[in-house]
């Protein structure tokens, strides 16, 4: 059988009039370099489809320039286009776009919920845990009530002073959903494994939440 993992970026663009945003390039490359280095075929997704706007990207990093030259990020399927019984796992990567489009994705939504309900991985890193605030489980509970979850917290949204700017804090609001939040310092790695749900706090963790994605599909 293929072993194929799904990287969900978002397709927003504008963070409220501050400046422009997108995915967060190293929140996907990273992981996509980890998962294709152990033998997995990735694929890619996004809300409107076509090529989804960057964010973060540093071309002096070679990872992240080979992501950026991929055929494939240049006409990327909806969530509604794509089969989630392709794959064992997606990862939802982070950028502050991810805050805007990823929480009212009904497709994303109902793709996660299967993909979680048949046995799949559920990750995100950074503000991709937003996606996970608009999925509910078939016995109507959300996703992260009661998961052990990490994402961006609220002291590195004041940091970037971004607090009023966002449409929610991403930390409060997964809280408010019955997760168990937990943090580190600020811009320090964190990932978090609870059953098949693997959770980052930061840019620093995308690399650790994609070797923690493998090993739960080992185990």
């Amino acid at each position: 059988m293929t072993k194929k993992i799904l990287i969900a970026l978002s397709s927003h663009d504008d963070l409220a009039g501050v400046r422009s945003t997108g995915y967060y390039l190293p929140e996907a490359a990273h992981p996509w370099k980890v998962f294709t280095d152990a033998g997995y075929t990735v694929d890619l997704v996004s809300v409107a489809g076509g090529e989804p706007p960057v964010d973060g990207a540093d071309l002096d990093d070679p990872v992240q320039r080979a992501f950026l030259d991929l055929p494939a990020l240049k006409d990327t399927p909806r969530f509604a286009d794509v089969d989630q019984s392709a794959y064992d796992a997606v990862l939802f990567a982070g950028g502050h776009g991810a805050m805007f489009d990823f929480p009212a994705d009904t497709d994303l939504a109902a793709l996660t919920r299967d993909l979680y309900e048949r046995g799949g991985v559920v990750a995100a890193v950074c503000h991709g845990p937003a996606a996970l605030v608009g999925v509910t489980l078939s016995d109507g509970s959300p996703l992260v009530a009661g998961k052990r979850v990490a994402g961006f917290t609220n002291t590195e949204e004041s940091a970037v002073g971004l607090t009023e700017v966002v449409p929610f804090l991403l930390q409060s609001r997964l809280e408010e959903l019955g997760a168990r939040h937990s943090g580190a310092a600020d811009w320090q790695s964190h990932v978090v494994t609870d059953g098949r749900l693997v959770t980052g706090q930061n840019p620093a963790s995308s690399t650790a939440v994609a070797e923690a994605v493998l090993k739960v599909l080992k185990s």
